[in-house]
């Protein structure tokens, strides 16, 4: 059973984010102003279990979902993340499981993530320069242990290893061709995302959008490339590789090129409320149900009435508008609530 939302877009991916905190404070999505130390996060005891992530994962894959992503906050904050793995892993027919981190405490864990399940693993990394590295993580990261993990995800087999680097105007986009430079070669791939006015406190401008196709310029000048076809519909990255054969890199651009028309995404918060876009306003509280005696069956028509009404389409609206679209920022659930 597929189910498919008001424009016929299938329910094909799922990303459940595991936890609302992180080791991090990137400007771009938890400003370390904004999130101090007293800052309140979802208590623990409303976080899902593992047994009800796997129980949801289960009936979003009888749904159509073929490939799930465990996100955050940062997820290796959570110290049941391989029995979390396990549960979900096991789940047929899914065909893929991967999970997004910054990478500073994936060096210890990475060989027990892949022990547990995990196939496929992708680092929040933003530049290979320290002090950029430090900024653009509020301080907190340390590069050499992301390094690190990204070494130890590719001795573990949690391949191929994809690097995302938010990339913003005047921060960090000096720095793209030595960021592609330090992994050419290496089978990282790298993936450079524009900067996005996720959430509510990242105070966006549109005007500190690097779109892709200058990017892609700016890379094609030190590099010959050439264009990869998509490997499935609704694959966000436009691939790219090296003409020298050094590996690949992708672009994507959900601000110059929304591609929500081909979105079959689905995002699950940790605390259980389940969102149609990565802008959406409110989610589906679903741990009532699991914690309310809802029957498997309950469960899965409540996410197909869910995502059979959904018509989100919030980039390709704010691509026609000079600014974000009237109203339309209010009220955003926060990236590190629902993962990116």
């Amino acid at each position: 059973m597929v189910v498919q939302d008001t424009r016929r877009r299938p329910l094909r991916d799922l990303r459940i984010s595991l936890i609302d905190r992180c080791n991090f404070r990137c400007p771009y999505c938890m400003p370390a102003e904004l999130f101090t130390e007293d800052y309140q996060f979802i208590d623990r005891s409303l976080r899902l279990t593992p047994d009800e992530i796997a129980r949801v994962a289960r009936v979003m894959v009888e749904l159509g979902v073929e490939k799930i992503r465990l996100t955050g906050g940062e997820p290796l904050l959570r110290k049941d993340l391989e029995e979390i793995i396990r549960g979900v892993s096991a789940i047929e027919p899914l065909k893929d499981l991967a999970l997004t981190t910054n990478g500073v405490l994936l060096a210890e864990r990475a060989q027990a993530l892949r022990d547990a399940g995990l196939r496929r693993i992708t680092v929040s990394l933003d530049s290979v320069d320290p002090e950029i590295f430090a900024r653009m993580s509020g301080g907190r990261g340390e590069l050499d242990k992301a390094l690190a993990g990204i070494r130890a995800a590719q001795e573990a087999g949690l391949s191929p290893v994809k690097v995302n680097a938010v990339v913003q105007k005047g921060v960090n986009d000096h720095g793209v061709l030595d960021l592609l430079d330090h992994f050419r070669g290496t089978g990282v791939v790298v993936r450079m995302i524009e900067y996005m006015d996720v959430g509510t406190r990242n105070g966006w401008l549109k005007d500190e959008v690097v779109s892709s196709a200058e990017l892609l310029e700016q890379i094609a000048r030190r590099w010959p490339v050439e264009a990869l076809d998509a490997r499935y519909r609704g694959e966000v990255a436009r691939r790219f590789r090296y003409a020298d054969g050094a590996g690949e890199f992708g672009l994507i651009s959900s601000v110059s090129q929304p591609f929500c028309g081909d979105c079959n995404r689905a995002r699950l918060s940790s605390d259980g409320g389940l969102y149609t876009c990565l802008f959406a306003t409110h989610g589906a509280p679903l741990r009532p149900m699991l914690r309310g005696g809802a029957s498997d069956d309950e469960l899965r028509e409540a996410i197909s009435v869910i995502w059979r009404r959904r018509a989100d389409r919030y980039s390709e609206i704010r691509s026609a508008q000079p600014e974000t679209p009237d109203g339309a920022g209010d009220g955003k659930v926060e990236m590190y609530r629902i993962g990116g």
